[in-house]
């Protein structure tokens, strides 16, 4: 981890040779309903942005596919030219089609068009961090991601891209990505009730590699816990602030992306993820975790 200081939660991580605050933000949610098409509120989406970069936010997470082709245009028009510590990481893999569904799109020409097509909405020379989407919407699938990787690399090599990530992805595909090249995070669903990727984590880890948990406050279904609001109650405060705590205090690689499209939505989330949760809470969370359903 790197020893710089910052006001925000959690303080700093290297993804490679890039520094950045551990509490981030995703921009999924700047785009329409069913992140299909542009905002209802742009003045809304742009003042959300520009709070992040106020708050001392450096890691922001999108995507062309995002609207598609809203969230990337919104963050060029809110931030560009983009303050020198900032630090955008998108994904590739993935269209969307008029059905709002996620078609892949893997093959090293789709990759190819999605990266050009990132660096020209962004308006950047260089991704400082490209994600490989694997798997579909149901989750992680397995089967070899070196093809589509393997094209990945190509571009970084060509100077396109800074670092390389896996998104959606299967251990196994963790561990071929890695074999292939060097990764500097894992972008997978996790939060509290949902912790297949524990020994993932923590194997990242030791590795050095940062894990990005998306949907860390449930998606587009909250998260229910009778131990969150338990816990919440009993520090005058929300299941979810609660919820971004403990995925800080969970492992120092995670870094948080929670996504809204509310400035003041925003601040919450940084404040409730300073929570430092004491070990009886910790307890009482991981017991409530561990019940089968």
């Amino acid at each position: 981890m790197s020893t710089l200081s910052t006001s925000l939660p959690g303080g700093t991580w290297n993804l490679g040779d890039l520094t950045v605050t551990r509490f981030g933000y995703g921009a999924m949610q700047l785009a329409g309903p069913g992140v299909m098409g542009p905002p209802a509120d742009p003045d809304g989406a742009l003042a959300v942005l520009r709070e992040a970069v106020d708050l001392g936010i450096t890691h922001i997470d999108t995507s062309d596919a995002y609207g598609p082709r809203v969230t990337n245009r919104l963050i060029r028009e809110a931030l560009h030219p983009y303050p020198e510590s900032l630090r955008i990481a998108t994904k590739v893999g993935a269209n969307r089609d008029e059905q709002g569904g996620w078609p892949p799109a893997r093959r090293p020409e789709d990759l190819r068009r999605s990266v050009h097509e990132n660096l020209e909405s962004l308006g950047v020379e260089v991704l400082d961090l490209v994600n490989l989407r694997l798997g579909n919407a149901e989750g992680p699938q397995p089967g070899s991601l070196a093809e589509p990787f393997e094209a990945l690399v190509e571009l970084r090599q060509q100077g396109l891209i800074r670092h390389l990530g896996v998104s959606n992805a299967t251990a196994d595909q963790v561990a071929q990505a890695r074999a292939i090249a060097p990764i500097v995070c894992v972008q997978n669903m996790y939060n509290l009730a949902y912790r297949q990727d524990d020994e993932l984590i923590d194997t990242l880890a030791e590795a050095g590699i940062a894990y990005v948990p998306f949907f860390p406050l449930g998606g587009f279904s909250p998260l229910q816990s009778s131990a969150l609001s338990s816990v919440a109650a009993r520090l005058g405060t929300t299941p979810m602030s609660v919820a971004l705590a403990w995925l800080l205090q969970r492992s120092a690689n995670i870094l948080l992306i929670p996504g809204t499209s509310s400035a003041a939505h925003l601040r919450e989330n940084v404040a409730g993820a300073g929570l430092q949760l004491r070990d009886e809470d910790l307890a009482e969370l991981e017991f409530d975790a561990r019940e089968p359903d």
